[in-house]
């Protein structure tokens, strides 16, 4: 049995703006370290699959960019996605190129911008993951919620279904979008409910299926842009495709409809840097609480983000908050309003 890692790279992580923007998105960035959030990914799963069957599905925009960061992997795992319509058509195209090459094998999806602090952990639930999805099941692994937060979807956990490797594989009850504060602490002191950690291990041959009986008009097109992968038209059957495909994510138009979910739960040091903040909770603060990098002055600051370059910030009697500045632009945002940083992009 063959195992294949899909790695999504697209998208912009508009709440990390003016450091992350559509030229250059956060995964092609590194905020943690000298490596960028995307190399980090593939780093991870490296050791599990080896380079040759790591896919990278990006726009064509941001490809040069991906592959110049990962030269090792084979250039023709990098799969072009003419236009961003979400998670399912995403998958789905990552799904046939896979199927094309190895149609029985374990498709492990995964996304470019996480970060995940145990590896050792990761890859023992990535293996657990995927014996329970040779086993016919569709599996995705949940984060052990560490605090109520209203920032994640979360997992509603039902029966058991099995023990693999030591680890409880549970039967998923339902999906929740993004709660509010009430209904997050209720869930989280519930002790049913994971984060949704948005990746997902399972046969290709079964997704397919699943595109199939929930997405028919998705299946529809992803069989022509299947059945051209490999041919000289295959670009241009692609193009003419997408233009028909819906925009929808996987877990609206599969997961929460499909019958045999699953989900492990982990705790893996796991967090999406979907914000400011879950980036200043991984960095190390000095002893006013603050975290800097870059050049900074500050008197009577505390509680605070210094994210900048040669350029010197300087703050007084400030706290709690987050100054970026990247010599084209300046963020100054109250560090408990920073998921509002999306609508901000939106004005611009």
């Amino acid at each position: 049995m063959e195992v294949y890692a899909v790695i999504m790279a697209g998208g912009t992580g508009t709440r990390l703006w003016p450091l992350s923007t559509q030229e250059k998105p956060k995964q092609t960035q590194s905020f943690l370290g000298d490596e960028t959030l995307f190399q980090e990914a593939v780093r991870r799963i490296k050791p599990l699959v080896g380079l040759d069957r790591v896919l990278v599905v990006a726009g064509s925009r941001l490809v040069e960019e991906l592959r110049r960061q990962e030269p090792c992997i084979p250039e023709a795992n990098f799969v072009v996605e003419p236009a961003g319509m979400g998670t399912a058509p995403c998958i789905g195209l990552a799904a046939v190129h896979i199927a094309e090459r190895s149609p029985g094998s374990v498709m492990v999806v995964l996304t470019a911008d996480h970060h995940i602090g145990d590896v050792e952990g990761f890859h023992a639930a990535l293996r657990t993951a995927v014996d329970a999805a040779n086993m016919g099941h569709l599996v995705t692994l949940g984060i052990e919620p560490g605090e109520p937060s209203t920032g994640y979807g979360y997992i509603e956990h039902g029966d058991l279904v099995d023990r693999v490797r030591g680890l409880r594989v549970l039967r998923v009850s339902r999906f929740t979008e993004k709660p509010d504060r009430t209904t997050a602490s209720e869930m989280v002191g519930s002790g049913r409910y994971s984060w949704n950690s948005g990746m997902f291990i399972w046969r290709v041959d079964r997704i397919l299926e699943e595109f199939r009986s929930h997405m028919p008009e998705l299946y529809d097109q992803l069989s022509v842009i299947g059945d051209a992968v490999g041919s000289p038209a295959y670009m241009e059957v692609l193009e003419a495709s997408w233009r028909h495909v819906p925009r929808e994510t996987i877990d609206y138009g599969v997961m929460e409809k499909a019958s045999d979910v699953v989900v492990i739960p982990v705790d893996v040091g796991w967090s999406d840097l979907g914000t400011w903040s879950s980036v200043m909770s991984l960095l190390p603060k000095d002893s006013d609480g603050n975290v800097v990098k870059g050049r900074h002055l500050g008197v009577d600051t505390s509680g605070s983000l210094i994210f900048g370059g040669d350029r010197l910030i300087a703050t007084v009697g400030v706290r709690d908050l987050i100054v970026v500045d990247t010599g084209e632009a300046l963020l100054i945002c109250d560090k408990a309003q920073d998921q509002k940083v999306r609508d901000l992009v939106k004005m611009l």
